[in-house]
């Protein structure tokens, strides 16, 4: 099994050298987002997600 978005997300901004705060707020976001969403992986979703999110 792959890794899981949001770990991806994690190293993507530690590589970028990102404070631990902005982590927390992105990977919150990105988390909320999918959970509204019944835990749709955000690449199955577009522009109709995003606007009623």
């Amino acid at each position: 099994m792959g890794k899981k978005l949001l770990d991806i997300m994690r190293e993507k901004i530690r590589f970028k050298h990102y404070s631990i705060k902005t982590e927390q707020s992105y990977t919150g976001w990105a988390k909320r987002y999918i959970f509204y969403h019944n835990k749709k992986h955000p690449k199955d979703m577009g522009k109709l997600e995003i606007e009623q999110f």
